[in-house]
């Protein structure tokens, strides 16, 4: 990377106090060649937001009218979905016209989505400040993935990502717009006019603390409300952090997954590493990308110079 490529550290949802590991963030993302800098949003205080509501839009305006080469956020929690209605959305696709690259994921899902429905403008799913780059060394460091496949993907050098999933996909293969994020964002958007009406693509799903029953359900709400069948594939990330019932009685992810495939002809592979963990790749939002499977390989493809 080069110095020239700015790289902004913001919040526009949940209260940043880490400050240990801003300062690891920052060090880190310079190290690889980032001009880094960290917005006056990570210092705001509201509740357990980065300001009032009215702070919060204003530091997505700050950031849209710099247009740094990259808008990193440092952290999700909740808030997002509170801006959602009066976030000025051709603001921030100006932005990306001028060649900002937003990135994050979590709670930033709604700001992705939003951002596709209603501009059509690409981002970026991809790590964030302190999840990402400020863990300290005792809590296992950057991870070497997640680094590198963030670093590539800013310089317009990262075209497909590949994972492994289960058997029985051999020879899939499918074209269309990547979209998604948290499934808890996504199903939190569906029905407003701030989700994106995605026909024919490639939807991609994580989650944290939510255990394997709520996935199923989230997903068959996606199902029952039409959406799964319009798309060409679907993607499960990391579903991590949640803890297992004496009610499980064998009961597993895998079991919700074996479910929703009964009730949809739409593939659905797992496999996919994103999510709320250490290992992450960084995928393009809003962006047509191909999919292949060749045994139980998968390699999801795109134009880097549209990402």
């Amino acid at each position: 990377m080069s110095g020239s490529d700015r790289l902004v550290i913001y919040t526009s949802a949940g209260v940043e106090l880490r400050r240990d590991a801003l300062r690891r963030a920052r060090e880190r993302l310079r190290a690889l060649g980032f001009d880094a800098q960290l917005d006056a949003s990570v210092r705001a205080r509201h509740q357990r937001f980065a300001g009032d509501d009215a702070t919060r839009l204003a530091t997505l305006n700050r950031v849209a009218d710099a247009a740094p080469s990259i808008a990193m956020a440092c952290r999700g929690g909740y808030g997002m979905t509170r801006l959602l209605d009066a976030i000025d959305w051709k603001r921030i696709a100006r932005s990306v016209d001028r060649g900002t690259r937003w990135v994050g994921y979590s709670d930033m899902t709604a700001l992705q989505l939003g951002l596709l429905a209603h501009t059509g403008r690409p981002s970026w799913a991809g790590p964030m400040a302190c999840d990402d780059f400020g863990r300290s060394d005792d809590e296992g460091g950057v991870d070497d993935i997640a680094r590198d496949c963030f670093v590539e993907a800013m310089s317009g050098a990262l075209h497909a990502v590949g994972f492994r999933t289960e058997a029985g996909f051999d020879g899939l293969h499918a074209r269309g717009m990547l979209w998604g994020g948290n499934l808890t964002m996504v199903c939190s958007m569906l029905g407003t006019r701030h989700f994106p009406q995605v026909k024919g693509g490639i939807l991609f799903v994580e989650d944290v603390s939510e255990h394997p029953y709520r996935i199923e359900r989230c997903l068959l709400q996606l199902h029952q409300a039409g959406v799964l069948k319009q798309q060409k594939a679907v993607l499960i990330g990391a579903v991590s952090g949640w803890k297992a019932s004496p009610l499980d009685r064998g009961y597993t992810l895998k079991s919700a997954v074996a479910h929703l495939r009964s009730v949809t002809r739409t593939p659905i592979l797992t496999g996919l590493p994103f999510g709320h963990v250490p290992t992450k790749v960084t995928l393009p939002v809003g962006v047509r990308v191909e999919l292949a499977v060749q045994g139980r390989e998968v390699l999801v493809g795109w134009n880097a110079e549209r990402g």
